[in-house]
């Protein structure tokens, strides 16, 4: 039985408790409105439910027929009202942060729901629901096994349902080509789900069970596919919508997704900016790399631009070299983990908790965006795996392809990937915020401080001398600022100002010395994303910013591991409400 969430009246009691030793009636009323959210919008989105650790509802799927999607803009409507019934002043500092949260997200919902209207356009949240439905129960064994493969069963007997509504649903004209043929290559995915990840348990089923579970496998896999067939039949000769959002959308969707100040124009500014500086900073380095070097590039103090260019590469190229083999990739990530882990302890920087990490192959629905993913449990789901996913590389690349990826991904740039997505970046910082008492706060994460701290967490080890101030890894870990930077201009140069593929390559490979397959993979990324790519950049300005205001603050009683565990202590809210409650500032 799920005990964190067993009925709402504990939600309301967990919820009282959050910042005052004696809550007011505008607690007691607030408590009410987050246990309604926290019950009955599990209820109709259970697959997100199931993601989050609330297991009740794992044998439903959601229903996105029209007649879903009212119910889903109703309850937010509902909410909104009760939240905005309440004196927010009169509320606990933690139920001032949590109200605005929780106003923000379901505002943010209403206009996916009524105003970007992605359901009828973006064929990937379908795919996307339709996979995690399945691999979410059985990825972590947070229930007998029978009991997970009965409620899998219910979800692979409700996918025709689905997958019929995504065709009612999707107006095939407005779809994007690159979202439709996304689409078909990960909802083709699907079936290895069925052959990978679910055909391999049957046999620790009763004979009942199994033929249960094995008759909604062959309802599921006749429904996938006749999607695929729909899909490339259909939806790929007519998709012709346009993947840019356009100034109006995108500027919104922002403001949603940040829930910062900083204006879209800010962003390029202080981008540019920060471009400039840290190029800057890499050519010092550089410097050091080379000279004495035979063959080096010309190095005067003073470089032209095209001097500042070629040194950088040079240098580059030497970092480049260190390369693990092809079939080496997980290998060197586990590595990596281990040298970070161990320098994290010896510099006492952040408090570590022994949940466990397993490194492992991206899930193929799931390849075709990012090529890397730390999955952390739902925050409701204590004692559960974090798994730092890494897409391997596919068999049919070639050689060419392979030196490409390699290059890109070096021996040091798989050390600091490692260290975004676990430590001590995502998996650290997850592993704090799942500790937040209010599963309220646990479930409304911001993507900016979340991503801000992996980028802070990157910056930091570089700082604090990791891999003994090696100044190759201090290139790479620039490189890697440098490409969280482009990531803030690029997603609205593609989708405000009409950047093309051409312009876009030259900023990356150019400007941020990235190899062409990657940038080729970051176009792509631009197509079938928004608003998601600047949340790198903003986090880490965001973070930086508050950690000088608590040196200045804290002054002697200053030290990393009190700021960072500090900050993490909050959960993972906008960085702007972190600096409030961290000393004792105006919730506004």
């Amino acid at each position: 039985m799920n005990t964190a969430l067993t009925h709402a009246a504990a939600l309301a009691a967990s919820l009282l408790l959050s910042g005052a030793a004696q809550a007011s009636t505008a607690d007691a009323a607030f408590a009410a409105v987050s246990a309604r959210y926290l019950n009955d919008f599990m209820a109709i989105t259970p697959v997100e439910a199931t993601q989050l650790g609330d297991h009740r509802f794992d044998d439903r799927i959601d229903d996105l027929s029209t007649a879903g999607r009212e119910r889903n803009a109703r309850l937010s409507r509902q909410l909104i009202d009760a939240i905005d019934a309440i004196d927010i002043h009169q509320l606990s500092r933690a139920n001032q942060v949590d109200a605005r949260l929780l106003r923000h997200a379901l505002e943010y919902n209403l206009w996916h729901l009524e105003t970007l209207r992605d359901w009828s356009w973006d064929p990937l949240a379908w795919t996307s629901l339709a996979g995690d439905s399945m691999y979410l129960l059985l990825a972590r064994d947070f229930a007998p096994l029978p009991q997970r493969m009965d409620h899998l069963a219910a979800r692979l007997a409700a996918l025709p349902l689905l997958m019929r509504q995504e065709r009612e649903s999707l107006v095939p004209r407005r779809v994007p080509a690159i979202h439709a043929t996304t689409a078909a290559a990960q909802n083709a995915g699907l079936i290895s789900i069925l052959d990978e990840v679910i055909e391999p348990q049957l046999d620790q089923l009763q004979p009942g069970e199994r033929g249960r579970v094995q008759r909604a496998m062959d309802q599921a896999r006749a429904a996938i596919l006749e999607q695929q067939t729909w899909i490339e039949k259909t939806l790929v000769p007519q998709a012709h919508g346009d993947f840019r959002l356009g100034r109006k959308l995108y500027d919104e969707k922002l403001a949603f997704e940040l829930d910062s100040p900083l204006s879209r124009r800010e962003i390029r500014r202080r981008a540019e900016i920060a471009i400039a500086a840290t190029r800057a900073r890499m050519y010092v380095i550089a410097r050091t790399v080379l000279t004495g070097r035979p063959g080096a590039p010309a190095l005067p103090e003073k470089p032209t631009p095209d001097q500042q260019q070629q040194a950088i590469e040079a240098a580059l190229a030497i970092a480049y070299a260190q390369q693990p083999a092809r079939d080496k990739v997980f290998d060197a990530a586990k590595a990596a983990f281990a040298q970070a882990r161990d320098f994290v302890r010896a510099k006492d920087l952040v408090t570590l908790y022994p949940d466990p990490l397993e490194i492992i192959p991206m899930p193929e629905f799931q390849r075709g965006v990012a090529l890397a993913y730390c999955d952390a449990p739902g925050p409701l789901d204590t004692g559960q795996k974090t798994f730092y996913a890494v897409a391997p590389i596919p068999q049919d690349w070639t050689d060419a392809q392979v030196h490409s990826y390699l290059r890109e991904y070096n021996t040091r740039a798989i050390s600091e990937l490692t260290i975004h997505e676990a430590m001590p970046g995502h998996y650290v910082q997850l592993a704090h915020a799942n500790r937040y008492h209010s599963p309220l706060r646990a479930t409304l994460q911001s993507g900016s401080f979340i991503e801000g701290w992996a980028m802070y967490a990157e910056l930091m080890m570089s700082e604090q001398g990791y891999m003994s101030g090696d100044p190759l890894m201090q290139l790479i870990d620039l490189k890697w600022y440098l490409r969280a930077t482009a990531n803030a201009i690029i997603d609205q140069g593609v989708h405000v100002d009409g950047m093309t593929r051409g312009q876009l390559m030259h900023l990356l490979v150019h400007d941020t010395f990235q190899e062409e397959s990657e940038a080729a993979a970051k176009w792509v990324r631009a197509e079938l994303s928004s608003a998601q790519l600047p949340t790198y950049f903003v986090g880490v300005q965001e973070h930086l910013a508050l950690r000088e205001e608590a040196r200045r603050r804290w002054a002697a009683s200053f030290t990393l591991k009190r700021y960072n565990d500090t900050v993490l202590s909050f959960g993972s809210p906008p960085v702007r409400y972190v600096r409030q409650l961290m000393f004792d500032l105006p919730v506004q």
